[in-house]
């Protein structure tokens, strides 16, 4: 083979390739040295070595950034089941199911923001929720969900969960509908009932995309901020109640113009993430082999 016939695949991938060390690899390597820097996005960077990480393990909103992040996480397992039963509830023939199908699809293609903003207005002091409390009689005076310290992540964590299960049930129903039909049928010839067979069939054949799905739903918890960013009106809530480890490090770039600062948080976010990725790959991976 000619070395011009060698490097024809190369010049295909060539543009990829450069959008991608543009795009990608380049920010990485940016971030990484910045992190090392005091940088305030206007003036030119400082070298100030650990100073930053060091600043880190003494930053009690950091650390409360974690604490919800990783609270965050209980999205996950939530997302799944919901999910799976939701693929469940329309893998069958019925009247009227694909447009079922494409309701509950219907926030999966709206915007984070739009949602958030929808959101909002449900529980704010005057919205929807206090509304139909009040006309009840369960409540006599309407309640602040979004002022609430202790109600800003549950709020913005329900968000999540309504607005991401009906994507990720695609993902099931797609796996549901390749577990071939004589495993449901040898199932029921066994005497099991309609729980047993989605335990004993459709639960193990749908080990791939419960990885997937755990995978990518654990990382979009960690690096959650639209809905932070919308239901508490860019604050991060009252005493930083909504606060997570991305809505940190947007306002210390873009509100606080910590460059530097910034980076050092977007380096152990790069961090969890990967310990994250790798313990549910491995521990679902385990999984499979026991099974």
């Amino acid at each position: 083979m000619t070395l011009r016939r060698r490097l024809i695949p190369y010049l295909f991938l060539a543009p990829a390739l450069v959008l991608l060390a543009i795009f990608v690899v380049y920010p990485i390597i940016a971030v990484v040295g910045y992190s090392f820097t005091d940088y305030d996005i206007v003036r030119p960077p400082v070298f100030v070595g650990l100073a930053n990480y060091e600043k880190l393990v003494d930053d009690p909103t950091f650390w409360l950034s974690i604490q919800h992040s990783l609270v965050y996480l209980l999205v996950t397992p939530i997302l799944i089941v919901l999910s799976i039963g939701l693929a469940i509830v329309v893998n069958r023939a019925m009247r009227g199911i694909h447009i079922f199908r494409a309701l509950y699809f219907v926030p999966a293609v709206s915007g984070s923001i739009a949602i958030g903003l929808a959101w909002t207005w449900l529980f704010d002091r005057n919205g929807f929720i206090n509304s139909v409390l009040l006309s009840w009689g369960l409540i006599h005076t309407p309640i602040q969900w979004l002022a609430n310290p202790s109600m800003v992540l549950p709020i913005a964590m329900l968000l999540t969960i309504w607005a991401g299960v009906g994507y990720y049930s695609v993902i099931f129903l797609a796996g549901l509908q390749n577990i071939p039909e004589e495993l449901y049928d040898a199932a029921r010839i066994d005497g099991c009932n309609s729980f047993q067979k989605h335990r004993y069939v459709s639960i193990p054949g749908l080990r791939p995309q419960i990885t997937f799905v755990a995978v990518i739903s654990s990382l979009a918890a960690l690096k959650v901020f639209d809905e932070i960013y919308v239901l508490t009106g860019r604050t991060g809530g009252i005493l930083d109640s909504g606060v997570t480890i991305v809505f940190y490090l947007w306002k210390q770039a873009f509100v606080l113009s910590h460059a530097g600062y910034a980076s050092a948080i977007a380096m152990a976010l790069l961090a969890m993430t990967l310990v994250f990725s790798i313990v549910n790959v491995r521990f679902l991976e385990r999984g499979d082999a026991e099974a």
